[in-house]
């Protein structure tokens, strides 16, 4: 059953936006009496369309019990890479569970901040909108705005803030995570194309993030972001 967002349930109704109309009869083909889900407010319903013109308007039919999410909050900061990889990471992370998005200027960045960044994060966040809605999520991963390192490091409200990198003698992603408690918020920070400066990385040290290898291989920052999301994935399912 193909699931959509709406932010407010108003008499036991839902009206659906008009990108969300627009899929519901020119994609997917619905109709009057059809059945969808819809979650508002991290809550699921499932929902009968009782109205297509102007927007499509569908009534409650039943709430489900459902638990979708981590039971850990993970943060990804990823450094500006080319469009069709940022989408590509911010697609397969929201299907694994990211909590939240946060775009960073890196010194070896090859995208850099521009006058689009407003239209850029409005595209994002449709984004991980749309792949909440396949991967049957029950919340959207927020994209925040681009920030440099120095933003990034100011940033406190974490219990676990983890630095990918080739480093040779560092911990393995696995044994940091094994531990890791239910409840707790994680931020992992995830380099460009062309990896950190040194002094990028001392930096990161200092302001008490953990350094963490992904394996011996050398990953593509793409590759290493979902690859991230997946041991996290896996850990919680134990």
């Amino acid at each position: 059953m193909q699931r959509y967002f709406v932010e407010q349930k108003i008499e036991n109704q839902f009206t659906l936006s008009k990108d969300d109309s627009y899929h519901i009869l020119k994609v997917m083909r619905m109709s009057l009496g059809n059945q969808i889900e819809i979650v508002s407010n991290g809550k699921t319903y499932i929902s009968e369309i009782i109205c297509l013109e102007p927007f499509v308007v569908a009534k409650v039919v039943e709430e489900i019990e459902e638990s979708q999410e981590l039971p850990i909050s993970v943060t990804l900061a990823q450094a500006l890479v080319k469009e069709q990889k940022m989408d590509l990471i911010l697609q397969k992370t929201t299907e694994l569970g990211i909590d939240q998005v946060i775009p960073f200027q890196a010194m070896r960045s090859v995208v850099k901040i521009d006058k689009k960044e407003n239209k850029k994060r409005e595209r994002w966040q449709k984004i991980v909108k749309e792949a909440s809605e396949q991967s049957k999520r029950t919340m959207i991963p927020k994209v925040l705005g681009t920030m440099t390192v120095t933003e990034l490091l100011s940033l406190e409200d974490y219990d676990v803030k983890l630095l990918c990198t080739v480093r040779e003698n560092t911990k393995n992603i696995k044994n940091l995570l094994s531990n890791i408690v239910e409840g707790a918020k994680m931020i992992v920070v995830v380099g460009p194309e062309g990896g950190f400066t040194e002094e990028e990385e001392e930096q990161f040290i200092r302001s008490g993030f953990q350094t963490v290898s992904l394996g011996k291989s050398v990953l593509r920052t793409e590759t290493a972001s979902i690859f991230i999301m997946s041991v996290v994935r896996y850990l919680s399912m134990r």
